[in-house]
């Protein structure tokens, strides 16, 4: 009998000492809600295809995040305790940081983002910009979607800081967003990386209706003529003068500028091959691991389960809607300025989702016309909202930070 009662104490023990006793407690249901949110994310990264890059590794930080008692949540959103640490100065007070929270230091430093872009840069092929110049309007014109959220978030009752981390989810780049937020307002970094992503994911469902709306059969049926032969020279000036200007222009988007424009230039100058494709292979893969993992695990129950929540998501979404209609509407004027040569489709692709966003264009395109090619042109528009999103992001880091 002692030797039951024993047994029992000891299984008693190892039960309220478990994460499942702790979903019994008072707040114990919004770590269960948010397991049931991670499942949801990975069955949208995996089943339906949604980012599978990036949205399995949030998903899955955000699960660990969320297990009572594992301490895999995020739980310093500053730099000051790892200064002290790596200075070997003091101790980290509070709470003993776990691997996420180290993990997490390459985000909040300005690390992974910059490092992805590298990556971007050495698989991106600028040629259809440099072809066509004016396409820098049509993605820049995508970028106003930004600013206007960030005037509704502040009508909303955000901070400036909070409003402008809200708004860049408008520039459809993931990356770009977790940059800004992890400067501006690293408590809401889980919730905007998720928007961000979720809408990243759902362009083929969101763009389409605006375009439509906003456009008339005869516009969408414009066929364009070929885009000139881009030079070899032309393709290796064009990441070094970028790199210059905008960065001598916006300090704070140099490092998102430059390391985009130095994978480009890995991949352009015809003798760095090697490190060209170790930068779109091995090192943007390794980071994105770390990027995704440490970012789902700032979202907690305490800080994602909120009305804030609610309103960022939704604020994204216009955010994201607003991008597309100017780059449309932009898309038209060019159209007029034109007469008629330009499609008003290929402005909805200035919105920063290479290469998903231009090949929403093509398919709106072949349906009103099937002899109609625009995924080259629409290519345009979209590299260039990569560098929009930046020159976007440099500016907010500018006024706010």
């Amino acid at each position: 009998m002692e030797i039951l009662q024993g047994v029992w104490e000891v299984i008693s023990s190892i039960f309220a000492n478990s994460g499942y006793a702790f979903f019994f407690t008072g707040d114990g249901w919004k770590n269960a809600v948010m397991l049931l949110v991670s499942f949801v994310f990975l069955y949208l990264g995996i089943k339906k295809g949604f980012e599978p890059l990036l949205m399995v590794p949030i998903a899955f930080g955000m699960l660990l995040a969320n297990i009572p008692g594992a301490n895999l949540a995020v739980q310093y959103h500053d730099l000051a305790g790892f200064r002290d640490l790596l200075a070997g100065r003091g101790e980290f007070v509070g709470c003993t940081p776990g691997l996420m929270d180290f993990l997490y230091f390459g985000v909040k430093a300005g690390v992974y983002p910059p490092l992805i872009f590298l990556g971007i840069g050495a698989m991106t092929d600028f040629a259809p910009l440099i072809a066509r110049p004016s396409s820098f309007i049509l993605g820049a014109a995508a970028q106003f979607g930004i600013f206007f959220t960030y005037v509704g978030a502040i009508l909303l009752g955000f901070m400036p800081n909070e409003a402008g981390s809200i708004a860049i989810i408008g520039g459809a780049d993931g990356p770009t967003a977790i940059f800004v937020t992890s400067q501006l307002a690293p408590g809401l970094l889980g919730t905007i990386a998720v928007a961000a992503y979720s809408y990243m994911a759902l362009v083929p469902l969101i763009q389409p209706p605006i375009m439509r709306a906003l456009t008339t059969k005869k516009e969408r049926s414009v066929v364009m003529g070929n885009l000139r032969p881009v030079s070899k020279l032309e393709k290796i000036l064009f990441p070094i003068m970028v790199t210059v200007i905008v960065s001598l222009l916006l300090p704070d988007a140099a490092s998102l500028v430059g390391m985009l424009m130095l994978g480009n230039l890995l991949k352009e100058s015809g003798r760095t091959e090697r490190i060209a494709k170790a930068a779109q292979n091995e090192l943007m893969n390794i980071v994105t691991i770390f990027l995704g993992v440490s970012v789902g695990a700032t979202t907690s129950a305490e800080s994602f389960l909120n009305f804030n929540t609610l309103k960022i998501v939704a604020l994204g979404l216009i955010a994201f809607c607003l991008g597309t209609a100017c780059g449309t509407l932009f898309g038209k004027l060019m159209y007029v300025l034109t007469k008629g040569k330009v499609n008003p489709l290929i402005g909805s692709a200035g919105v920063s989702a290479v290469p998903m966003a231009a090949r929403v264009s093509q398919k709106e395109g072949q349906k009103e016309n099937p002899s109609n090619f625009l995924l080259m042109h629409a290519m345009g528009p979209n590299v260039s909202g990569v560098i929009g999103s930046a020159v976007a992001a440099g500016i907010l880091l500018t006024l706010l930070k």
